[in-house]
C-alpha cells in the first residue's frame, strides 16, 4: 500500500513552547490512522500543523512530491488537504446550502460533486435551506465534514469528530469514514475515546508529549488494554 501522507520529524512551537518533538507519522493509501493520546498530548496541533495553522519549524510533511510545511495554509487545501476542526466552526448565519457552496468553491467544484457529497448525508438535502446555527448537533458535524469534502480531498483530518454526540450520530459518522475509505480516501482521526477508534481505524499512532510513542494495528488494541491505559490513561 503506498504512502498518502508522511509527516517527518517535525518541531512545533507556541511561541517559545516547543509542542510537537521530531513527531513522525506515515499515513497510507485509503486508510483510517487515529491519533490517541491524553488531552495536551499535541493531536491536535499536529493536524494543525499539516494544514499550516501552526509553523513547522523543522521537519517535513510530504503530500506525494509536495512539501506541505512549505505552503502558505490557504494553499494546503488546494492541494488536497480537508480539516474539520474540533467545534465544527460553521457559518452559523448562512444556510446549510451556503456552507457547502463555500465548500465547492475552495477547489473550484461544482454540481457533481455536490451531488456525491449530499448522497454521503441524505439528511442535509432536507435541510439545505435551514440556517446550520439551527441544526443538531450531529448535524453539524456532518455538515462540517460534507464542506471539507467538497475539495474532493486525498486526504481528510478529523478532530474529534463524535465528541458530544449521540450514539446514533457516531454511527453514522463511522459508518461514513468507513464508506470514505472505500472510495479510496485516506483519514487522520483524533480522538480521546478508544471505543470511538476501534470499529473504524485500520492503525493507531499514540501520542504523548509531542512525540509518536508507538504505531500498531488496531487488532493490536484489541488484544491489549495495557497499552491504551499506558498513553490514554483509560481501561
Amino acid at each position: 500500500m503506498a504512502d498518502a501522507l508522511i509527516v517527518e520529524e517535525i518541531d512545533c512551537f507556541y511561541g517559545e513552547v516547543q509542542v510537537l518533538h521530531r513527531l513522525s507519522l506515515t499515513l497510507r493509501e485509503g486508510e483510517v490512522l487515529c491519533l490517541l493520546g491524553r488531552n495536551g498530548a499535541g493531536k491536535t496541533t499536529a493536524l494543525k500543523a499539516i494544514m499550516g495553522l501552526v509553523p513547522v519549524r523543522s521537519g517535513r510533511i510530504m503530500l506525494g512530491d509536495r512539501d506541505l510545511a512549505q505552503l502558505p495554509a490557504h494553499e494546503v487545501p488546494r492541494a488536497g488537504v480537508a480539516y474539520v476542526p474540533q467545534g465544527r466552526r460553521l457559518f452559523a448565519e448562512l444556510s446549510v446550502a451556503e456552507n457547502i457552496e463555500i465548500g465547492l468553491m475552495a477547489r473550484g467544484k461544482g454540481q457533481a460533486t455536490r451531488e456525491a457529497v449530499l448522497a454521503l448525508f441524505p439528511v442535509l438535502r432536507e435541510r439545505l435551506r435551514q440556517r446550520s446555527g439551527t441544526l443538531s448537533g450531529g448535524e453539524q458535524q456532518m455538515l462540517a465534514m460534507a464542506r471539507a469534502l467538497c475539495l474532493e480531498p486525498r486526504v481528510l483530518l478529523l478532530d474529534e469528530p463524535t465528541e458530544g454526540l449521540m450514539p446514533s450520530m457516531i454511527a453514522a459518522i463511522r459508518e461514513t469514514v468507513a464508506t470514505l475509505r472505500s472510495q479510496g480516501v485516506s483519514t487522520i482521526l483524533v480522538e480521546q475515546r478508544v471505543d470511538a477508534v476501534l470499529p473504524v481505524a485500520d492503525r493507531v499512532a499514540f501520542i504523548e508529549n509531542g512525540r509518536n510513542r508507538e504505531t500498531v494495528p488496531v487488532e493490536r488494541l484489541r488484544e491489549d488494554a495495557a497499552m491504551v491505559r499506558r498513553y490514554v490513561g483509560v481501561g
